[in-house]
């Protein structure tokens, strides 16, 4: 999920387009706390770990 808000954040900084730049930063914080969640060994979405 990082990586593909990353891949947005990019494409639409390169093309102008700023809803995938909003989505892509969306992405990107949704992602960095499911990652945070799941290695502090909180169960996100039934599992243990999250990557």
């Amino acid at each position: 999920m990082i990586a593909i808000g990353i891949i947005l954040l990019i494409i639409g900084f390169v093309t102008g387009i700023s809803i995938l730049w909003t989505i892509g930063i969306i992405l990107v914080v949704i992602g960095a706390i499911l990652w945070i969640m799941g290695s502090m060994g909180h169960a996100v979405a039934g599992r243990r770990h999250y990557w």
